[in-house]
């Protein structure tokens, strides 16, 4: 094999040819020809027996070509990366094929390369650090929450009210017809909490077991998929009315379900608890908002191919995920309302953000001639080890030593971002924005139990974040 040409364009792409002799496409063809020659009829012969001068009499003289092509073209295309240095990125494109009369074979390859990024200032960034703090109400949420952990479900012989569980079956018609999706089955409804759509459950309210009733509604007009702003009638029957009792909160609640003898023990616990989150998560967006200003102060052209790759890896990882929860990844996407490219168009800037981080990591290391130890990476070894409890034998075995040295001089990169930022005050709100959004809250302002319910959610958004950071260190 030999380079013919290379062609580097301004786009972050390269065009070469490799030409391939005639021996080397022949054992090609040859190798083809061995390959799919037991899957060929010939008349006269049994199968698979067929002289490949006789196949190709009968169906050409290129029929086993493109089997060939297929087979030399990833070797052609590393040969010309290696012949030439180059570092590309993506999947190459054979954009032209040429065979000559005396059987050499030309493959024209477009590739997108590896982009150059110039650093722009990235030492001594300004970005805003919110001051934490933890009040008694948030101190009163989580215990709220954890009563709620430990509460008693009971069925009762009354009407449904505001924080029962309600059992019910419901199917939704619109026009006299039922719509997909809109059919369940002894169904769990916390009234308040607001899973179903405006005015249902307030209509839930009141109801005894064994009512069945008609909920005349509207769906709203963001609605998801071709509901939005449609009409709906939910015939509904409530088969059980179950009330949450509530453990009392007192110094034994405390023992029960802490180390603490009291409760005012354990309330103090909470709030260091809370506030040492809470400075975690200001410190983690501080530092965010510092690469997020070195990564603009950076000049650099991202290829497509580089960002599709990227994306691909986000949604793969994304599903596989699901998929180790129990969760089809094609439902998953029609609960959201979305299709798969719409869910990929929406991760398309994550994917952007962390080419654009690695980029400025990357180029800071080169840049400051970062470099990293043995021991080093001995301790990071040990450290994987005891976090993932795994023995440290396997942790050798299945990370790469090369790859883990690459992420430790990162780190150090991305440490002399941190090290160096300035934290500033957090912009004000407009005044009269700020007042909107306080009456906003007041007015929406749900029950406890509705409060306790959105404080979960907003504890494992905030402990999938800090292990998500943690992984990434």
């Amino acid at each position: 094999m030999i380079v013919k040409s290379i062609e580097k364009r301004e786009n972050n792409t390269a065009t070469f040819q490799v030409k391939i002799d005639k021996n080397e496409f022949e054992a090609a063809v040859n190798r083809a020809y061995m390959k799919n020659k037991k899957n060929i009829m010939v008349p006269g012969f049994r199968k698979g027996k067929a002289p490949r001068m006789v196949i190709e009499g009968m169906y050409g003289s290129d029929v086993f070509y493109e089997d060939a092509i297929n087979d030399l073209s990833p070797v052609a295309f590393q040969f010309g990366v290696d012949q030439e240095a180059l570092e590309t990125v993506g999947r190459p494109a054979i954009t032209d094929m040429n065979i000559s009369e005396e059987k050499e074979l030309t493959l024209t390859f477009e590739t997108a390369l590896y982009p150059v990024a110039t650093l722009g200032q990235y030492k001594g960034l300004e970005a805003p650090k919110a001051a934490v703090k933890v009040e008694e109400s948030d101190v009163d949420a989580e215990l709220e929450l954890l009563r709620m952990r430990n509460a008693r479900i009971q069925t009762v012989d009354r009407p449904a009210a505001d924080g029962d569980t309600a059992v019910i079956d419901f199917e939704g018609f619109i026009d006299g017809a039922a719509f997909e999706d809109g059919k369940g089955e002894n169904y769990d409804l916390l009234l308040g909490s607001g899973q179903f759509i405006p005015g249902f459950e307030e209509q839930v309210m009141g109801m005894s077991a064994g009512e069945e009733k008609d909920i005349n509604l509207t769906f709203p007009e963001d609605y998801h998929r071709d509901l939005a702003g449609k009409d709906v009638v939910f015939h509904v029957k409530l088969n059980e009315v179950k009330e949450t009792i509530l453990p009392k909160l007192d110094d034994e609640f405390a023992k029960d379900i802490s180390e603490f003898d009291t409760l005012e023990e354990y309330r103090n616990s909470i709030r260091e608890n809370l506030l040492k989150k809470r400075e975690e998560a200001a410190e983690r967006a501080f530092k965010d908002a510092l690469i997020d200003k070195a990564a603009e102060n950076m000049t650099v052209q991202i290829p497509d191919a580089m960002a599709e790759e990227q994306l691909d890896g986000i949604v793969n990882e994304y599903a596989q995920n699901l998929a180790m929860q129990g969760y089809d990844f094609q439902q998953y996407l029609g609960m959201l309302g979305m299709d798969f490219n719409s869910f990929r168009n929406n991760m398309r800037p994550a994917a952007l953000r962390q080419i654009k981080v690695e980029l400025l990591l990357t180029k800071i290391s080169e840049e400051e001639k970062l470099e990293c130890t043995d021991e080093e990476v001995e301790a990071e070894l040990v450290r994987l080890s005891e976090l993932y409890k795994i023995d440290l034998e396997n942790v050798k075995m299945s990370v790469p030593t090369e790859s883990l040295a690459r992420d430790l001089r990162l780190r150090k990169a991305a440490e002399i971002i941190y090290d160096s930022g300035i934290p500033t005050e957090p912009a004000e709100e407009p005044t009269e924005e700020k007042e909107t959004k306080e009456e906003a809250e007041e007015e929406t302002k749900p029950a406890k139990k509705t409060r306790a319910k959105k404080a979960t959610k907003a504890k494992t958004e905030a402990e999938k974040e800090e292990d998500t950071t943690e992984k990434a260190e």
